[in-house]
């Protein structure tokens, strides 16, 4: 049978995929249907026709699986931020398992038992930073909120089920404060305007509260009374950043900082531990998972107390400083000059004794660790960015040979292509999913790797 676009089909859901989209078969051509859930009966319109597969949207739902449940948000449908609001959440947390044990299924050689997902108690509200495109909307009023998917229109959220509400308290009223003065909004098709984005962070721990003014001028036009009527209006305002982006980019700050109030940071409490946080420096978004993801990770390092250790893209300390009383000595090296400063911070507010952190690509800081200072770690923490690992690190780390490492990994599909490299010398014990964005097709691995001579 050929499929065709703009034909209707009626089928059976088989499978979830990568992105929690539903997956059914016509004659053994495959048809991805977003919204769709495994075991299901539905009614579909072909949107798209490649030469392997076609891509559907649901017409009508004709046998509904038990685990759909009612959308809670009124966004979701055009929001691009969660992607699994339709499935309840105990399905989605299996469906994130099984999503990286075919990962595992298709690379590796040693098909290792991928453990169950672990989720959240309470799965809401759980982002400290929310970013918050500028616009306007389609009768020109000034709006906030969130990009479309695939497209930069932008949609006003309202009671987003995942950002924390006083994010959106803070740039409602920073909105309403821009509409009442007349002040311009960006424009990124000719780079005219002020106000580009709104960033907040909040210490969850603490109640701290940043909040970033990205512009694209320096001079912002009642900008005092602005910052007064944030500090009267949000007493848990810690301190507010004017970033300074002029740039005709998507990339949402720019290299300028300039403190309007307070230090210019926000502290948060992690696992016993106190952590600076800069309006540059990367900090977990998601501080209730990433404290289990770390005790998991150093649990299953199985440290003795002595050991040398390496923590990779260190960010601002978080893993190290974690690890630090359960080994001899951390050595954590991260790109961004502004997260290593806060990370030499984070050791001393925490009387850290025993860590040294340091400014550099790890694919070269790596090398002269190991070469120049001869530093031979017994146990390495790798937590890169969704690119996974450059080969030249994956290549000094099989050359130095560390006994353990533990490589944690937002993106199953690259840390399953780096695993693979690794499977010559190294054992992988286990692989356990954690849901660190609960409600969006993204889930994190922590991976323990053995090396093959070291296991008794």
């Amino acid at each position: 049978m050929e499929i065709r676009k703009n034909e209707e089909y009626i089928v059976d859901i088989i499978d979830n995929g990568f992105e929690g989209e539903g997956i059914a078969k016509i004659d053994n051509f495959t048809i991805f249907i977003k919204g769709a859930i495994k075991g299901e009966k539905v009614k579909i319109l072909i949107l798209k026709v490649n030469s392997s597969y076609a891509f559907a949207k649901i017409l009508e739902i004709i046998n509904p699986s038990e685990y759909r449940c009612e959308e809670d948000c009124s966004s979701y449908k055009r929001c691009g931020g969660c992607d699994l609001r339709h499935i309840k959440y105990e399905k989605t947390l299996e469906i994130k398992r099984n999503m990286v044990q075919s990962l595992v299924n298709k690379t590796l050689i040693n098909k290792v038992k991928v453990k169950d997902t672990i989720g959240m108690e309470e799965p809401f509200n759980y982002r400290n930073k929310a970013q918050y495109p500028i616009g306007l909307n389609k009768e020109r009023e000034p709006i906030f909120g969130v990009y479309a998917n695939r497209t930069h229109d932008i949609i006003n959220t309202n009671n987003c089920k995942i950002q924390t509400k006083i994010s959106e308290e803070i740039a409602q009223y920073i909105i309403t404060f821009i509409k009442e003065n007349n002040i311009q909004v960006y424009n990124e098709k000719n780079n005219t305007g002020v106000f580009r984005h709104i960033i907040v962070k909040v210490g969850m721990a603490t109640k701290q509260i940043m909040c970033i003014l990205v512009v694209n001028e320096e001079n912002v036009k009642k900008e005092k009374e602005l910052i007064q009527g944030l500090k009267e209006k949000f007493s848990e305002i810690k301190t507010i950043v004017k970033n300074i982006n002029n740039k005709n980019t998507n990339v949402i700050l720019g290299n300028k900082n300039i403190i309007l109030y307070g230090d210019g940071y926000i502290e948060d409490k992690l696992g016993g531990y106190t952590f600076k946080i800069s309006p540059m420096s990367f900090y977990q978004i998601n501080p209730i998972q990433t404290e289990k993801l770390y005790n998991l990770a150093i649990k299953r390092a199985e440290l003795t107390g002595n050991e040398t250790i390496l923590d990779l893209y260190c960010g601002i300390g978080t893993i190290g400083i974690f690890a630090s009383k359960h080994v001899g000595r951390v050595y954590g090296i991260e790109i961004i000059p502004q997260a290593i400063k806060d990370a030499k911070e984070n050791a001393e507010i925490n009387n850290i004794k025993n860590a040294e952190f340091m400014v550099g690509d790890v694919e070269i800081a790596l090398s002269k660790l190991i070469q120049e200072r001869r530093i031979v770690p017994e146990v390495v923490f790798v937590d890169p960015p969704r690119k996974g690992l450059d080969n030249t690190t994956m290549q000094n780390l099989l050359k130095a040979e560390p006994q353990k490492i533990i490589y944690i990994s937002c993106n199953p599909a690259t840390l399953l292509r780096d695993l693979k490299i690794f499977e010559e010398k190294y054992e992988i014990k286990d692989i356990t999913p954690l849901d660190m964005f609960p409600w969006t097709k993204h889930v994190e691995c922590c991976s323990v790797l053995y090396l093959k001579d070291s296991i008794q």
